[in-house]
């Protein structure tokens, strides 16, 4: 889909409305107050939110809890379920335009990329799971003829999924929709930061016909509205993305309230490779910049550490910082603008202070490094490029979640193994080579729950993501999602 310029300015005019929770299939205004919502673009306020207290929280689950158990979604059969999410990917597309830019207003990202990222993948994930539905089979297992043994997947109940701000509607509907598809019930709860297109979304369901009460979609922080939805009694799953530190405080509420299982996709401190024999150099530099740089280093898979050959490495980051600087940095509804805006005032802060240590522990700032743009109100930085990061630097260990690459050298495969894995993260990563022997051999040796070879990026709904160590559990996209939404049932029955 093309969107002009004076498309985006028009959707953009528009006013947006003070914003309520969705739950049992009506808007309803929280007891935690109003939370006004900063458009990253110019620090002007867009909107407001409702905040759901404890109380909203269980009203929302007690409405999913209801949902469930009288199978008004449950229990109806996967054609009718396939029809619903079929027609809310239709009715994604119909708005998609509108929901590109909503988003764009509401977290920075760049419109160029948020078109695609955003509506348009979250219909195709609906599409994806949603002719998932009638080809997912049980199991007959191979008994003496006197038993019949019979394995079922049966839905969970209720899903809890607490989602971030840098791709809502994307992540959003890699939860939504798997757990839907399997029949379950669902509370959603956005990042304070971006709830927009979600609660735009909870609309749409409801006109694609999926019954009130199977999803719910509570707004707030997430001290007050998260914490309350981690330790709901009725909540049978939670999955979340999000950082590692909010992860543990997860798995706290889990263990002390009902042992609800938990599926965390969490941080990433990504090596992106290069060899000395990458077959096009000046290509690679352009996809390492692009690799961090796009949504301004908000991506949870973001190429945020460069290992480069010795040999090459000049010659590389020149071309490196030479790409870096050629990327548009600005307005993120301008179809120019390249790189966007920094979620928050928050987050451009802690950007800041990474640079700041990096420098302070010995780092050579090659580009970029401070705060651009002031003076338009909103939160931007310049893309930046850090050499001489040591292993034990913090910008080497710790995840940014903004525009700063880490850029350390290499000798040999041997080396670049041991700085690739000298992380506690383990989501991402990017190996560049002419030999497919060592890529292969990379592949194996790197402990990552992605590896991009020759590449960086656009992995597709068919393939899991998730990551290992202290980067997560569980998989978003692709069939193996659907483990997360069902549970097992034997059905052991003598003839």
């Amino acid at each position: 889909m093309r969107l002009s310029q004076a498309r985006i300015d028009e959707l953009a005019a528009q006013p947006v409305a003070p914003q309520w929770l969705l739950i049992d299939g009506q808007p309803v205004e929280g007891h935690g107050g109003e939370a006004e919502v900063l458009s990253p673009i110019d620090g002007r306020p867009l909107s407001t939110l409702s905040v759901a207290d404890a109380s909203d929280v269980a009203r929302a689950v007690a409405s999913a809890r209801a949902a469930f158990e009288d199978g008004r979604w449950s229990r109806r059969s996967p054609a009718e379920r396939k029809a619903v999410l079929a027609r809310l990917a239709g009715l994604i597309e119909r708005e998609a335009e509108a929901l590109a830019v909503l988003g764009v207003r509401d977290n920075g990202t760049e419109i160029g990329m948020a078109l695609k990222a955003e509506p348009g993948s979250a219909a195709g994930t609906l599409r994806y799971y949603a002719e998932a539905i009638d080809k997912t089979y049980g199991e007959i297992a191979p008994t003496a003829p006197n038993v019949l043994g019979l394995v079922h997947r049966a839905p969970v109940g209720v899903v809890g999924a607490i989602v971030p701000w840098n791709f809502p509607l994307m992540i959003g509907t890699w939860k939504i929709a798997p757990a839907l598809a399997m029949g379950n019930s669902v509370v959603l709860k956005p990042a304070e930061t971006a709830s927009l297109t979600l609660l735009r979304l909870g609309e749409l369901a409801l006109e694609a016909g999926l019954p009130p009460g199977v999803l719910n979609i509570v707004t707030g922080p997430g001290r007050v509205t998260g914490e309350a939805l981690a330790r709901s009694m009725d909540v049978d799953v939670l999955v979340f993305t999000g950082s590692g530190a909010t992860g543990r405080r997860l798995m706290q509420a889990s263990a002390e309230t009902n042992l609800k299982r938990l599926y965390l996709e969490l941080g990433g401190k990504s090596p992106n490779i290069v060899f000395a024999d990458a077959p096009d150099l000046a290509q690679a530099a352009k996809a390492a910049a692009q690799a961090i740089f796009r949504n301004a280093g908000q991506v949870c898979v973001a190429g945020s550490r460069l290992l480069v050959e010795r040999t090459v490495a000049d010659d590389f980051l020149a071309a490196l910082t030479k790409a870096t600087e050629a990327m548009a940095v600005g307005n993120p509804l301008s179809l120019a603008t390249q790189v966007g805006a920094v979620n928050s005032e928050a987050q451009l802060d802690a950007n800041l202070r990474f640079v700041q240590d990096a420098e302070a522990e010995g780092g050579e700032v090659l580009t970029g490094g401070g705060r651009i743009l002031a003076e338009t109100g909103g939160t931007y930085m310049a893309p930046t490029v850090v050499a001489g990061v040591k292993p034990a630097d913090r910008l080497f260990r710790e995840e940014v979640f903004g525009p700063v690459l880490a850029v350390t050298p290499f000798d040999d495969e041997a080396g670049a193994v041991r700085l690739a894995n000298a992380t506690d993260y383990g989501l991402a990563a990017g190996v560049w080579t002419g030999s497919l022997s060592r890529a292969h051999r990379m592949i194996g040796a790197i402990r990552s729950g992605v590896v991009h070879v020759n590449t960086y990026g656009g992995a597709d709904v068919t393939v899991p993501l998730g990551g290992v160590k202290q980067s997560g559990n569980g998989h978003d996209k692709s069939l193996h999602a659907l483990d997360k939404y069902t549970d097992l049932k034997t059905a052991w029955i003598q003839l």
